[in-house]
């Protein structure tokens, strides 16, 4: 697990030059999942432009995806590295630097599944966001 800092929204990773990373995707639901995931904006699993409508891996209940490289094959990956930007894959292949450093994860639930329980739903539908109207004061 890289050391990392989350601002806002975005979370950041430092690695080092040279070094080999891989993508981890911990699933604790009791669902399957379609995960799409994306490197420097290219697809993992065929190198393209990555889209919200390409195909994923799909992820039983309570496993984890590991995703050592851009697939090669299906015995083979080209291993993730932290590198210059100009020797990013996307910079050698395909002259595009304008998302190199940045990881993207999509999650889709299968088709029929329904990941939110009747319990879930009523506990969530009575939920108070504001339960006190003001702070207690120290």
């Amino acid at each position: 697990m890289l050391p990392g800092l989350i601002v806002g929204d975005r979370w950041f990773v430092v690695g080092e030059e040279g070094r080999r990373y891989s993508i981890v995707v911990r699933k604790r639901s009791d669902f399957r999942l379609e995960i799409v995931l994306s490197v420097d904006g290219r697809d993992v699993i065929d190198g393209r432009p990555a889209s919200f409508r390409k195909r994923g891996y799909i992820v039983d209940p309570h496993r984890k995806l590991v995703v050592e490289g851009f697939r090669q094959s299906t015995d083979a990956v080209a291993a993730f590295r932290f590198g210059p930007v100009r020797e990013s894959y996307a910079a050698e292949k395909y002259h595009n630097t304008r998302n190199v450093g940045v990881i993207g994860i999509a999650l889709f639930n299968e088709v029929g599944s329904d990941p939110w329980t009747n319990e879930e739903v009523r506990r969530r539908l009575k939920a108070n966001p504001f339960p006190g109207r003001f702070a207690t004061p120290p």
